[in-house]
């Protein structure tokens, strides 16, 4: 052990092991510590609800995970990480049982939205279609990494890109084009009015079309792992159950890498103030469920996707997208599911199946929005509550809702409920 490390990470989410192994792999020094007794952050598995359910407390589906340049440099599959593609990548389904999807292929994707609209949508995507790699080394990495490895490209990207995704909108005819690309851009939390939304769309369209959506067999820990085991064969380390509480507790190193909260970082480093006035976006209410069986869609095309958006316009999902910006309460929420065990049998007990979803909510929201999002799934799957062994709840951090946080409730079946703080 040298007498001074070259670096030092506080946190071991997804972004921290990341940073650590880019560091390790070019021979630097680098030593991790987490809070938590074990690792993964954002990217953990764990049985939330009844044995054998394993759940994703976080992220489950990764389009930009198989997609990122990072990951591809490094040899993740032979620290156990392997990929699973769903049937359908995403289903976007409407209340007449139909349903816009993404698929690998662009044909498929576009027939989905209508004959008005098939040609529009190919026309969105054809320019970008084949040229991921080059287009994903540059808009996923931090701006001030060098000049653009291909400026035509991103400057061509950037034009649609950097419009709200409300603009991309009005391309197309009819609600099913318009409502998959105000889901596909609801992923940055933001009304499809804001500046750049139309690339949050862009990105995911075009990451399905390249790369799929899939999930990682066991769940997103696995990615976690594998970061972790890569790590530590190239001599970095990792400290688990370690909370950092002033930068002095940290051994010698010639930098510090955060993978925190801002708040966090401004108590740690000894920054005082600095970060007192930040202000944090729109939060989620998420929660995870297990199931008795697959969820009942009305739409056949959702029983087959990874992911599917429950929506289902435009206008609801922009509506959706204010509220939780304005700080007003949930009422029809716009809502992002994943259904890993139907790809992932692995995920829960034989026949049954673990269910995540969330909608959006202000920032420091105390409610529970349990049943509107009840609400909203019945309406595109008549009969899931029927379905519902247990749920775990989980509200914006720090402001739990006006139940527990976490619970499980038993099946209709089973006369007394169980309640689990």
């Amino acid at each position: 052990m040298p007498s001074m490390l070259d670096a030092v990470v506080v946190g071991a989410g997804p972004n921290g092991l990341t940073a650590a192994v880019e560091l390790a792999r070019r021979g630097f020094s680098v030593e991790v510590f987490e809070a938590r007794d074990t690792i993964g952050g954002g990217a953990r598995t764990e049985e939330l609800t009844l044995p054998g359910f394993r759940h994703d407390p976080c992220s489950a589906v990764h389009p930009l995970g198989i997609g990122s340049p990072a990951f591809r440099a490094m040899p993740l599959d032979r620290h156990g990480l392997r990929w699973l593609q769903p049937e359908l990548s995403l289903a976007h389904p409407f209340p007449d049982g139909s349903a816009a999807v993404l698929t690998r292929s662009v044909g498929e994707s576009a027939m989905s939205l209508g004959a008005r609209d098939a040609g529009a949508y190919r026309r969105l995507v054809a320019p970008h279609i084949g040229h991921w790699d080059t287009l994903a080394a540059d808009f996923l990495r931090t701006p001030w990494d060098g000049l653009p490895r291909d400026p035509y490209r991103l400057a061509r990207f950037g034009l649609v890109g950097l419009q709200p995704a409300g603009w991309i909108a009005r391309r197309f005819h009819g609600p099913r084009a318009r409502g998959l690309i105000a889901g596909l851009a609801a992923h940055s939390i933001a009304p499809t009015s804001g500046f750049a939304t139309g690339a949050i769309a862009l990105v995911f369209a075009l990451a399905a079309h390249e790369n799929g959506w899939p999930v990682p067999y066991g769940g997103s820990q696995a990615i976690s792992d594998a970061l972790a085991s890569y790590l530590r064969e190239l001599g970095g380390t990792i400290r688990t159950g370690t909370e950092v509480r002033r930068l002095d507790e940290l051994p010698p190193a010639r930098a510090y890498v955060f993978d925190t909260s801002p708040t966090a970082l401004a108590r740690i480093a000894g920054l005082g103030s600095a970060y007192r006035g930040y202000r944090y976006g729109a939060s989620t209410f998420k929660i995870d469920y297990a199931l008795s069986g697959p969820v009942p869609w009305t739409a056949k095309d959702a029983r087959r996707a990874g992911t599917v958006h429950i929506g289902p316009t435009e206008g609801e999902i922009d509506s959706a997208l204010r509220a939780a910006v304005g700080g007003r309460d949930p009422d029809v929420p716009f809502l992002i599911t994943a259904q890993p065990s139907l790809v992932d049998p692995s995920r829960a007990p034989e026949g049954r199946h673990v269910f995540w979803v969330y909608g959006h909510v202000p920032a420091g929201w105390k409610g529970d929005a349990t049943e509107v999002i009840e609400r909203q799934l019945e309406r595109f799957a008549p009969g899931f509550r029927d379905l519902v062994l247990a749920r775990a709840v989980a509200g914006p951090p720090n402001s739990p809702p006006a139940t527990p946080t976490t619970w499980a409730v038993t099946s209709p079946a089973v006369p007394s409920p169980v309640s689990r703080r």
